[in-house]
């Protein structure tokens, strides 16, 4: 059976983008905002929940989020950098939980000795 990911994707990017032609959207810069929360998603989801995951993924996801929020509600730079320091803060916290594993998808890959290393 093949994979539905790319049909899917080319609808919900068209979709995206004639909702965009026909200004329903708020005038923001999507690709920023677009490209970091991909980001953040694709770390989650191509290396699993580990230590780094947990912060990394997440991080993006409220880099995105607050640049909306800057550009659409004029959110003060100095506020969206304050809020992403909050949001480190509690998720290398959460990071130190013994039940979140300390190599993902990605670091299974490596060669034992590799891993030792880093």
């Amino acid at each position: 059976m093949k994979s539905a990911l790319i049909p899917v994707a080319l609808i919900v990017i068209g979709l995206a983008w004639l909702l965009d032609e026909f200004h329903v959207f708020p005038e923001v810069n999507w690709f920023w905002i677009t490209a970091l929360t991909a980001a953040g998603v694709a770390v989650l989801l191509l290396d699993g929940i580990n230590k780094s995951s947990v912060v990394v993924g997440p991080l993006l996801i409220g880099g995105g989020i607050t640049t909306f929020l800057r550009q659409y509600l004029d959110l003060r730079f100095g506020a969206q950098w304050s809020v992403l320091m909050i949001l480190l803060g509690v998720l290398m916290l959460v990071a130190r939980s013994p039940s979140i594993p300390e190599v993902g998808n990605v670091g299974r890959l490596l060669p034992k000795s590799s891993r030792d290393e880093t």
